[in-house]
Formats: C-alpha cells, sequence, structure tokens
C-alpha cells in the first residue's frame, strides 16, 4: 500500500507519498480501507515536531479519515467487512490503509459522504465539544469566534447559529468575511492582528460584548477578544493558529468573573467515550437533518499533502481541507 510518511521531523515539504508495509491486524482492531482523510492545523505541527506529542518516526500524519471496513479483529463485534465508517486517531491517517483500535471507529450513515465523515471530529467534534460542554450554549448568548473561516471557526458559527445564538465573526479579508456570512454570522470584522492591543480592543468592543469567546487563533488577538466579554462568560482556547500562546494577566478573569476553559478534543475521547460518543451521534444526526452543513473548500488527491499542509501552516486555507484516495470516485 501507500501512504504519506514522515521519516524526520523538519520541513512540511519534506514528507513523502510513497509504499509501506500493510499494517497488521490485532484481536481489537479494524482494518479500513481509507477513502477519505481530514486535514487539520495540529497535521502540519506534528511533521515538524512542534505538537504536544511526537510519535516515532517514520510515520503517517493524519488526525481523522473514513472508508470502507476490509477486516475485523477476531474479539471485535458491531462491525463487519464492508461497514462504511469513519475514525479518529492520533496519527496515520494519510495512508491507504489503516489499522485502528474498534473503539476508534464509528459507523457512518449511507447519506453521509466519505469526504464529511473524514472532515467531522476534529472541527465539529472540537466546536460541539466546546460549546456544549465547556460553554453551555443557549440561545440567549452572543459570540464571538475568532479565525472564522477555517474549519472549527465555520463549525462553531454552524453550530451556533443551530442554537439560534448571535455570532461575530473575526477574519483578516473580505473574501473570508464574505464565507462567514454565508455559513450564517451575524456580523463580520475584518482586523489585521498586527495592530497594537488597543486598538484591536477598540475594533472588537464596537460591536458589543459576549457570552462565548470562541479562540483557535491565540496570538495578539487573545487579549484583546478577552477584553470584550461580559461578566461570567466563557472564554474558549481552541488552539494557536497564530503560532503564538498569549499570555494573559489573571486580573482580568477576575474582574470579569469569567472562565478560560480549555478544549481538546482527543483528551476528550480519552477521558469521556460515553459522552464523546452521544456528541458524535448528536453531530451526524444534525447533518442528516441539514440542521449542520459542513463545508469543505477542498479536496485533493492524498499523494498532495504536503502542498495542504503548507497552506493551512500558513493560514492560506479558508474552511476545510480533505485529502481522498483516487478510488473514492468508486464509492
Amino acid at each position: 500500500m501507500k501512504a504519506v510518511i514522515c521519516e524526520k521531523f523538519g520541513n512540511i515539504s519534506d514528507i513523502r507519498w510513497k509504499d509501506v508495509d500493510d499494517p497488521s491486524l490485532n484481536e481489537e482492531d479494524i482494518l479500513i480501507r481509507v477513502l477519505a482523510a481530514g486535514v487539520n492545523y495540529p497535521d502540519s505541527l506534528i511533521v515538524q515536531g512542534l505538537y504536544q506529542f511526537k510519535p516515532s518516526t517514520p510515520f503517517s500524519p493524519g488526525h481523522e479519515g473514513a472508508g470502507i471496513i476490509e477486516k475485523v479483529g477476531s474479539r471485535v463485534s458491531g462491525f463487519k467487512e464492508g461497514d462504511r465508517v469513519f475514525f479518529l486517531t492520533n496519527y496515520g491517517a494519510y495512508s491507504e490503509k489503516i489499522s485502528i483500535h474498534y473503539s476508534q471507529v464509528f459507523l457512518l450513515g449511507p447519506h453521509i459522504s466519505f469526504e464529511i465523515g473524514a472532515s467531522t471530529f476534529m472541527t465539529y467534534g472540537t466546536s460541539f465539544h466546546a460549546l456544549i460542554q465547556r460553554a453551555n450554549i443557549d440561545e440567549k448568548k452572543d459570540l464571538l469566534v475568532l479565525g472564522a473561516s477555517g474549519g472549527v471557526g465555520l463549525a462553531a458559527i454552524d453550530i451556533a447559529k443551530s442554537f439560534g445564538c448571535r455570532v461575530v465573526a473575526v477574519v483578516s479579508n473580505k473574501e473570508k468575511a464574505s464565507l462567514c456570512e454565508k455559513y450564517g454570522a451575524n456580523k463580520t470584522i475584518i482586523v489585521d492582528d498586527k495592530q497594537d492591543e488597543k486598538a484591536l480592543t477598540d475594533i472588537l468592543k464596537s460591536e458589543g460584548s459576549f457570552d462565548i469567546i470562541f479562540d483557535p487563533v491565540g496570538g495578539n488577538l487573545s487579549l484583546p477578544a478577552l477584553r470584550t466579554i461580559k461578566w461570567g462568560g466563557v472564554f474558549l482556547v481552541v488552539g494557536f493558529a497564530s503560532k503564538t500562546i498569549a499570555k494573559i494577566p489573571l486580573n482580568l478573569p477576575l474582574l470579569k468573573g469569567c472562565n478560560i476553559n480549555g478544549v481538546f478534543i482527543g483528551r476528550f475521547q480519552k477521558e469521556t467515550p460515553p459522552l464523546f460518543l452521544q456528541n458524535t451521534k448528536k453531530i451526524l444526526q444534525m447533518i442528516n437533518e441539514k440542521k449542520l452543513n459542513p463545508h469543505i473548500s477542498v479536496v485533493e488527491n492524498m499523494e498532495n499533502a504536503s502542498r495542504v499542509l503548507e497552506n493551512i501552516f500558513n493560514r492560506k486555507l479558508v474552511g476545510k481541507a480533505v485529502l481522498v484516495n483516487k478510488d473514492i470516485l468508486a464509492h
């Protein structure tokens, strides 16, 4: 089989699509023919050795994917050969096949495409967990979304609008603003995050104050955004696409009476599997009912993974990207 392989940590351009051995199948594993894999910002960090954990090299990146079961281990029940499934893993999705523990595999309904299935966990799973469990969202809440045109940002807008919330999206240009408006944002704010803190704070405050701040960006935007939070609000730390972790003065949470809550979908899955499964089923139900509408902006052959990863790392990608193996067209 073939897979995208990182031989050693370094430049994204160094990863290669190459022949490797087929994965082995343990008794509690499922062997999946991968038809699609979601592209996420952490994938670009892992191959550079910049993520919070480092796999042993060589390895194939990719946190999520979808495909068809080829074999099931002797101690696996509830799955069979030929089932359409999607999965979440630490790495390994950018490949033609993956062998993965059954607890990380979920059935994919017949009406949901492999591309959508492969792009659900890291964007909608993260944003759903953030807004539901970490922020207790409801229709009365005002939400500020930073980096709103990215995968998790668009998912946050989509989920919040399904609850009837007012959503203000923060982006860096008109193209991204237009996409967020089409996705349901009530208002968009175009900012240059290289501006000083006071200027950024004044711009964000021009749209009022917010019950929830959704921040997958970090850097210079975090502190100005926190200054807009309402008393008792929730600031969601989702990621650091700016490549800079903001330093927050702790007098602000004191003065605002607010919570700063971290959002880490991988740890959430590990610590609370039943709730993770409940969220996953609810997301699929809402997609089937057209209450949620995942946006995929880029579909690219898996052999071109390095180009897509470089674009997401350099914040040139709008929306969600998916890598596909060529035989997906047969399904």
